[in-house]
Parts: C-alpha cells; sequence; structure tokens
C-alpha cells in the first residue's frame, strides 16, 4: 500500500507491505503515515518495549543484585540462559532483555519486580493506559504467542514514544553491544550483540526493538534522531522489517525537512 503526502513543494511517498503500520513524530505526536494502525494483533518480543519501561518505572535501584527465579529458567525461546540460583544485577537482565531479547529474563524481571508473572501483567497494562494504549491487554512480559496477549501500531508507538522519554531505557535500546553481565561461576562475562540493525542501518538510528513469532510474523519499532527531532516507527507482519522501516522513517524526516547526510 502507498500514501502519497504532500509537504510544501515535495512529494513524499509512502509505502509499506506491514499488515499494519505507522509513522509518528515522538515529542510532538503527529503522524507522517498510518495503515490499520487500530488493528489488534499479536506483536511478539515488542511486548519487551513495556516491560523494560514498567521494570524501570517499578524499581529503586536498578544494581540491585538478585537471584534468578527458578520461574525464568529454560523459558522458551529467545534467551541468555540463565541458571537457577544464578546472581545478576537488574540492569544486566534489562540488558539481556532488549538485545538479546531473553525471555528468560523477561520472566526474572517481572518475578522480581511484582513477585508472579500475573501480577507484573497487571502492572504492564496500567503503565500502558498511563502511556495512551487503549487498544491493548497483556498477559505475559515476553510476547510469547497468547490469544488474550495484543496491542496496535498506535498503541505501540505511544508505548515507545512514552519509554523514550526515560534516559534509562533509551541508553539500553541504543547499545550495540553490552558485555558487563557475568555468567554464574564463569570467569567471563556474556557478550551481548543488539538484534536491531536499525541501530547501523540507518541515521541516528537509537532503537528500539525487534519481535517474531510464527503467528505475528516480524514486527519492528524502530526509532532515529536528527538535527533534534525524533521519528518512530511500527511495522506489524512485515517480511523485510528493517528495509521498509528505514524508508517510513526518512520519509517522514524528509517531511520534516531534515536532509540525511548520506
Amino acid at each position: 500500500m502507498c500514501m502519497v503526502i504532500m509537504s510544501g513543494f515535495s512529494t513524499v511517498k509512502y509505502s509499506t507491505s506491514a499488515r499494519s503500520a505507522i509513522v509518528i513524530e515522538r515529542t510532538t505526536g503527529r503522524i507522517f503515515f498510518e495503515r490499520n494502525a487500530d488493528e489488534k494483533l499479536p506483536i511478539a518480543s515488542t511486548t519487551k518495549i513495556l516491560t523494560a519501561i514498567t521494570v524501570i518505572e517499578n524499581t529503586d535501584d536498578l544494581n540491585k543484585e538478585v537471584v534468578v527465579p527458578d520461574e525464568a529458567v529454560g523459558t522458551e525461546g529467545s534467551s541468555i540462559y540463565l541458571k537457577h540460583g544464578e546472581k545478576l544485577r537488574i540492569i544486566d537482565l534489562l540488558y539481556g532483555l532488549m538485545l538479546r531479547s531473553g525471555n528468560d529474563c523477561a520472566v526474572a524481571l517481572a518475578c522480581v519486580t511484582s513477585g508472579s508473572v500475573s501480577d507484573f501483567a497487571y502492572m504492564m497494562n496500567t503503565v500502558a493506559r498511563n502511556a495512551g494504549a487503549v487498544n491493548s491487554h497483556f498477559v505475559n512480559p515476553h510476547g510469547l504467542q497468547h490469544e488474550e496477549h495484543y496491542s496496535t501500531a498506535r498503541d505501540l508507538a505511544a508505548i515507545s514514544a512514552y519509554a523514550m522519554r526515560n534516559d534509562i531505557f533509551r541508553r539500553i535500546v541504543s547499545t550495540e553491544r553490552y558485555t558487563d553481565c557475568p555468567y554464574e561461576g564463569e570467569d567471563y562475562n556474556r557478550d551481548m550483540r543488539n538484534k536491531n540493525k536499525i541501530l547501523n542501518m540507518l541515521e541516528g538510528g537509537n532503537g528500539i526493538k525487534t519481535g517474531y513469532t510464527k503467528v505475528a510474523g516480524r514486527c519492528l519499532v524502530s526509532s532515529a534522531c536528527r538535527d533534534g527531532k525524533e521519528v518512530i516507527c511500527v511495522v506489524l507482519s512485515c517480511g523485510p522489517m528493517f528495509e521498509e522501516s528505514c524508508d517510513l522513517i526518512n520519509n517522514a524526516f524528509e517531511e520534516l525537512g531534515v536532509r540525511s547526510n548520506d
């Protein structure tokens, strides 16, 4: 689908194969493009955007060392392979969550923050509503498939814009590599490289989170900042998610009159 927007003397063409998408300016909420932006869909690991900001807002000391809960060990899907009884700082788990999309980190953070996954899901929904999400419902911290776990492109954009106001969240999602997270009982650390290619594919790329399940397809929330202006893009069920997100964001910057240095 394509949409043409007139801006001054230029014509900006937006196109995506995504089932659902939206592109906004973070600080103003201006919408540059949307497609099926209110369709309720599974969102896979982009869920972890909300997980991270919920933990950050409800934790007094992110450097606190915690014992990995048994519930987190062996969580299916992407993982940083947490061990029973392992001790890590909460900030380490947040990096594992956002850079490596660790589902085990998601469960650990949920249990450490609120005592259980179900209690943490309640907190997530509260934070989502505070961020302006009105058509979403979350039942877990990782985004593994559940029929009652869903969001929309518009809501994800709102949650992401809200999260990106937090300096700690911004620092985490813009980090390309994190090596400060230890293995229990080992003399070397985990080497976490960010799965989000936007950070080095796109000028000014500074976040945010990838996601994939068979049901949700390839999902991406991305962001970039140029000349003090920041654009957030959400694409859900989009095969070429990185390439199309780059094009959509570049088009939005053209609308804003911000030229690329490339």
